[in-house]
This record gives structure tokens, C-alpha cells and sequence, in this order.
């Protein structure tokens, strides 16, 4: 079965850091691009970041460019993303999501910017 867990969230003050982590199983990871995504309430779900198998190929949402990093690990088949200078406007759930396995999601791991 395909299982994403995301992990690393949490209350963190304007400014500051995270980072998040997404364990997977299920699926040949290293053979799939991934992806985070962020939904905030009464927003739709967003892309925020992709890369590609070898981890050469990178998309980020404008919002988060030069701030958020994406980075994979082939060996842990774990997908990660730091996320630098946080701004309230990125208090979301994130999720990771696999081209592979694009109907399975987690349960997200929830983010708060605030002071």
C-alpha cells in the first residue's frame, strides 16, 4: 500500500524555519517525481514544490522562491522541504504527493506562521 507521512510542522514565529520531512513506502520513489503542496483555509490546494527522480530539476511556486528548498533522498525514500523566512501567508497543511501515486495523499502536517 501506498502510505505518505508528514512530519516537521508546527507554530513558528515570522522569520523563522521549518523543515518539513514526508516518509514514504508503497511505491517506487525513485522513479517518481514528488511534490509538496499546501492548502490554506478556504483556499485550494497549491503546488509549492517539485523535483525531479535524480533530485536535477526543481519547480517552485513563485511565493516561496528563494525561500523554500526541495530535496529528496533516494536511499530513505523521503522527501523533504526546508522552508526559510516564513511568512503568515505560508500557514497551511502541507502535503507530499507522488507522480507515481497521484491519488494517495497523507494526512498533511500543519503549519503555522504567527507571532
Amino acid at each position: 500500500q501506498v502510505q505518505l507521512v508528514e512530519s516537521g510542522g508546527g507554530l513558528v514565529q515570522p522569520g523563522g524555519s521549518l523543515r518539513l520531512s514526508c516518509a514514504t513506502s508503497g511505491f517506487t520513489f525513485r522513479n517518481s517525481v514528488m511534490s509538496w503542496y499546501r492548502q490554506a483555509p478556504g483556499k485550494e490546494r497549491e503546488l509549492v514544490a517539485r523535483v525531479s527522480s535524480y533530485g536535477t530539476i526543481f519547480d517552485y511556486a513563485d511565493s516561496v522562491k528563494g525561500r523554500f528548498t526541495i530535496a529528496r533522498d533516494n536511499v530513505k525514500n523521503t522527501v523533504y522541504l526546508q522552508m526559510n523566512s516564513l511568512k503568515p501567508e505560508d500557514t497551511a497543511v502541507y502535503y507530499c504527493n507522488a507522480d507515481v501515486a497521484k491519488n494517495y495523499w497523507g494526512q498533511g502536517t500543519q503549519v503555522t506562521v504567527s507571532s
